[in-house]
Parts: structure tokens; sequence; C-alpha cells
């Protein structure tokens, strides 16, 4: 049997860990501390504008994919600029004062998503032209996995020790974490692309280009595909997105909701994703994803029963850790599945389009329970009820994709 690259793996993580830092702060610390400030629910809600580099980044896919250095290295002559990207503003953030000066400091965080979602598409190409078929299982763990400690720390950990090390402190350790990622990217050379005998070794032009991201859409059953990985988290991200705000009213501390859902909640998600890295090498990724979809419906009907009968400190640790876990387990394997789905000849743009539908999809999730709850006035429980009822309706969807799913092309690797 086959052994997964170790050396693949920490060069991933590493990467994905610094990705993950600024969506962390963004959704994990920001929403605490602006509803512990009296921000409106509706406002924070829709703070979700800030990772629309994540949503759009298919846009530029195609300049990252075409456009390179080969004496630096395809993907790295993208990484190190946007990693130093991510160094300069992390440290700029650390002298925004956080009261007062509020848009400038969510600029910054823009700023960040932008640096990060335009490396992820260069990392993407990276890992799929890196990855043997059978290392798919362990290279996506360390995908979510790195990307997730890098939301724990900056938004979990951090925020945990913010009494001592203060939002300067926050950022400053950002970019120096940022800082140690790019030295161990600059001391990495990217391995040349190997080229079948017979083949060009030639990148395709622009129509050519074009013309292989059609033949992949037209594929049968790519809508179905597209539907699937577009939906996935909607009904989770609606529950994710007020559970916080639930509690902050609920009365519980900033540093317990910290401690229970930046930090424990993350680190459930981390055993989730190696679990669900494990579960999609082991059986058909579909399979996984089956498994996954039905075990994440329990945590979230358990959280809609704390809004129903009242949070207990129990009840928020357990169900928060339950949520965290099989969520990580199916992000993993569903992201196993997009890269089996994708043609190594355009990776990174094919990867990165089914990755922003899929980012793309959870976006009217955070603003549509805002609305539902400040406009519609919903309470917490309703809304986290519609979510648990969206996520089982999801699972309806493993039945046409099983029969339509596109195969994979025969310039990917199978499963």
């Amino acid at each position: 049997m086959k052994r997964l690259s170790y050396r693949k793996v920490g060069l991933l993580g590493a990467l994905y860990f610094a990705q993950g830092m600024p969506y962390g702060f963004q959704a994990k610390a920001l929403p605490i501390y602006l509803r512990a400030g009296g921000v409106d629910v509706l406002t924070i809600t829709f703070l979700e504008v800030l990772a629309l580099p994540w949503m759009l980044k298919a846009l530029w896919a195609p300049l990252v994919d075409r456009y390179g250095s080969e004496r630096i290295g395809r993907r790295k002559s993208w990484i190190v600029p946007m990693q130093l990207g991510l160094v300069l503003t992390c440290a700029a953030a650390a002298f925004v004062p956080l009261e007062g000066r509020l848009p400038l400091l969510l600029g910054l965080v823009f700023l960040m998503n932008l640096f990060a979602a335009t490396q992820d598409i260069a990392v993407d190409g990276f890992a799929v032209d890196l990855l043997e078929p059978h290392e798919l299982g362990g290279g996506n763990s360390a995908q979510v996995m790195g990307y997730k400690l890098g939301m724990l720390t900056a938004g979990g950990l951090l925020v945990w020790m913010i009494d001592v090390i203060h939002w300067r402190g926050l950022f400053l350790a950002m970019a120096a974490l940022s800082l140690l990622v790019l030295g161990v990217v600059l001391g990495t050379r990217e391995p040349r692309r190997t080229v079948e005998p017979g083949a060009k070794d030639e990148r395709l032009s622009w129509s050519e280009l074009r013309d292989k991201l059609r033949a992949v859409l037209l594929l049968p059953g790519t809508g179905w595909m597209l539907l699937f990985i577009g939906t996935y988290k909607l009904g989770e991200t609606m529950v994710d997105v007020l559970f916080k705000l639930f509690l902050v009213d609920a009365g519980f501390k900033a540093s317990q909701i910290g401690q229970w859902v930046g930090t424990w909640g993350t680190v459930a998600s981390l055993l989730g994703s190696a679990a669900g890295g494990l579960l999609a090498t082991r059986m058909p990724v579909l399979g996984a994803l089956a498994l996954a979809s039905c075990l994440r419906v329990f945590p979230l009907g358990w959280e809609w029963w704390l809004a129903l009968q009242g949070p207990t400190e129990t009840g928020v640790i357990a169900a928060t850790v339950a949520e965290h876990f099989f969520g990580g387990v199916l992000t993993t394997t569903m992201f196993a599945f997009m890269m089996s789905r994708v043609d190594r000849r355009i990776g990174a743009t094919h990867y990165t389009l089914l990755a922003s539908v899929e980012v793309i999809g959870k976006g009217p999730s955070g603003p549509l329970a805002g609305l539902l709850y400040s406009k519609l006035h919903w309470s917490y429980a309703q809304v986290f009820l519609l979510g648990t009822v969206l996520s089982v309706a999801f699972v309806g969807l493993l039945v046409p994709l099983k029969r339509r799913a596109p195969a994979p092309s025969s310039a990917s690797p199978s499963v």
C-alpha cells in the first residue's frame, strides 16, 4: 500500500493555516466583540461581505492558472507575494485602534481575505499538481485541518488570551505566524511539472482553457454536482452564524464563548477533519459524504433544542463539540470529492470554481438568518429549526447525485 508523503502534508497544512487566520478572526472573534458592544444582529450577519473575495475568486483563477514564473515556480510565484501581503496587512491592523476606527479595520480584514483567497487558488492548483490519487484523503485532511488550525489560532486561542496580549498583540501574532509560513515557502523548491511521453509541455491558451472549462461544465450530472456542493452547508451555516449571538444574548461571557466555540469547537472540527480524511480513504467518497451528512443533522437539532428549552453550560459544550466534529468530517469528505472531479490541466481554475460554488452557496445563509430574526421576528429556536430541516433535506440530494455525478476526467485522479 502506497504511503502518504508527510512532507507534502506539512507544506500544504502550513499554507492553509496562514489562509485560515483572517477568516477565523472575522467569523469567530469579530461577531462576539461587536455583539457584546451592542451592534445589532442584522449588521453583524452582513459582515459576511468581508469574505467576498472567497466567493468571487473564480473570476481571476484563470489568471493564476495561466501566468507564473517557471524559474521561481508556477504556483510559488503567486504564493509568495500573496503571503507577503498577509504579513503586511496583519501588521498594519495591529496599529488601528479597534474603537472608533472600525471601518479601517474591516477594510484591512477584507484585504487579508483578498490575499488569502488569491493565494488559495495557487495552493489548490499546487495541491492538485502535487497529490497522487492515493494521497487525496490525507492531502485534503491537511487542507481542511491546516485552514481550521489557522481559524482556531486567530478566532479562538488568541482571543482567549486577549486580556493579556490585547488586540494589537493578536494582529502582531498573526503577522509573525504568516511571516514564518512565508519563510517555509521561500525555502521550498516547487517540483517541475512532469509531462507524459509524446505530450506537449505547454500551457493552455485562453481559448483552450475556455473550451476545457466548458467541456467539464457540460458533462452529464454536473448540474446536480454543483447544486450538491452549493447547498451542503446552507442549513448548518444559518445555525452557526446566530449560535454565538444567541449565547451572548443568553448571558454567557465572551471569554466563555471563545473557549467553547472558538477553541474547543474548532479542535473538535480539526478532529472531525482528520476522521473525514480517514473515512474518504477507507470507503468510497460518496459513501463517506452520505454518512457524514446524516450524522451532521443530530447536533444541529440539539442546538435547536437548547434554544427552545434554554441553554446550559454542559449542553452548549456538548452540542458545539458534536456539531463541529461532524461538520469537519463532512467538509473534508466534500473537498476530497471535489478534488477527485478536477481536470488536472486546468487544476487551479477547475477546483477554484468548485470551491467558489461551495462558498457562494453558504454565503446567503448569514444574512438570511439575520433577516428572519431581525425583520420577521423569528426566534433563535425557529431559525435553528429551519437550518436543521434544510440539512435533512440536503441528504436527499445524494440520490440523484449518485446516479448522475460526472465521472472524473482522464486527467484527474480516480476515486
